[in-house]
């Protein structure tokens, strides 16, 4: 992270070399590099840890409250909503202040999450609400097509970067704007962690330990639509980060549990952030690219990697668990033919036997347990 953060304000047009950031963000540097810094790469590093870590977070609540790896807020609606709410003033020559921007991405997320929700019985099937997510998801792209059809070209290139996530051209401004919507998620999301390590273990096991599953879905979607759309209003739908941290932080630490993970994953989701500003900077520089497709390019292989190792790891480790002894497999007491061609009904060699005094393989002595009568001593008891 500290690698990825120095990079972050250093390279770039100009050059700052790394002893000298810190006198300039502290001493108030007046140069053209320290114009720069302050100014335009430290709200843009602060901007990519806050969106990292409510992206990632987001992520892991979802996942951990439908109980599926791959529920996401790009397949739930929430991040199509978000940036349908901010993108439909713009294209309809709406004029509102910079403020009403999370309030309408709050709106479109919730109406997202909610179809989902509603359309899948109020999340009854952890999986229904994931292939109906979709489907709700798919519907609202449709109609941010439809607004790029209607916007001219000026707004058209507004849009297509918004809707890929960018970071570019980000002020303090826009990192003031998150602290208010983060001081009510943040307090919610510690609160509902415990509750999401009751939810992974079924509805019916969460409603015997006094859980309601479906009011605990629902309010795991709020507190999700809270972390994603006030970010989804500054920088843009950031793909695929609330699918990659989730899995960083369970594959370093796969024992662990939910209440464990969400820090892990908030932390995971700010570095992937910041790692992919910094080629979305530089890559085709003087040309910006948007973060977002850094993210969605590098984060699904890697997300899918980690999912596949992660079941390879479980079952090796089920498989590496050594099989029990073949004394214990087989009955105590039972028939087994001598080598004389009968059958006895006598204990193995090395138990009760030998316990008594008795020569292994033969009869013991007269506190040996008799067969049962009628049975043993013939071939016809096996």
């Amino acid at each position: 992270m500290a690698s990825c953060s120095v990079c972050a304000l250093s390279l770039g047009t100009p050059y700052v070399p790394p002893h000298r950031l810190l006198a300039s963000v502290l001493d108030g540097d007046t140069t053209l590099a320290g114009i720069v810094v302050t100014e335009l790469r430290v709200p843009r590093l602060v901007l990519a840890l806050i969106a990292g870590a409510c992206l990632g977070a987001a992520g892991l609540v979802l996942q951990e409250a439908l109980r599926n790896p791959l529920a996401v807020p790009e397949m739930l609606g929430v991040s199509s909503g978000a940036a349908l709410g901010v993108a439909a003033p713009l294209v309809l020559t709406l004029s509102l202040p910079a403020a009403v921007q999370p309030l309408l991405a709050i709106g479109g997320a919730a109406l997202g999450g909610g179809l989902t929700l509603l359309a899948a019985g109020l999340g009854r099937s952890p999986s229904a609400v994931l292939l109906t997510g979709a489907a709700v998801a798919a519907a609202l792209q449709a109609a941010l097509l439809v607004l790029m059809v209607m916007a001219d070209q000026l707004d058209l290139q507004l849009i297509y970067r918004y809707l890929l996530g960018s970071l570019s051209a980000r002020t303090w401004d826009d990192v003031t704007g998150l602290w208010p919507w983060l001081l009510v998620a943040v307090p919610a999301l510690v609160l509902c962690a415990p509750v999401l390590s009751v939810m992974r273990l079924g509805d019916e096991d969460a409603e015997a330990l006094g859980v309601r599953a479906q009011r605990a879905r629902l309010a795991a979607l709020a507190i999700a639509v809270l972390l994603i759309a006030p970010v989804t209003a500054v920088c843009g739908p950031v793909a695929w980060v609330g699918f990659l941290a989730p899995h960083l932080a369970r594959w370093f630490n796969p024992t662990a549990g939910a209440v464990r993970w969400l820090p892990w994953s908030a932390a995971w989701g700010a570095v992937v952030v910041v790692v992919a500003d910094v080629p979305a900077r530089l890559a085709l520089a003087p040309v910006e690219t948007p973060a977002g497709a850094w993210t969605a390019l590098l984060g699904v292989p890697a997300g899918v990697a980690l999912m596949r190792s992660g079941s390879r790891g479980r079952g090796g480790a089920a498989r590496r668990v050594p099989a029990a002894p073949t004394d214990a497999r087989e009955p105590l007491y039972g028939s087994r033919r001598t080598a004389s061609g009968t059958a006895d009904g006598f204990p193995r060699a090395g138990t009760c036997t030998e316990a008594r005094g008795g020569e292994p393989g033969r009869g013991g002595p007269s506190g040996a347990v008799p067969p049962a009568s009628g049975t043993a001593g013939t071939e016809d008891a096996r």
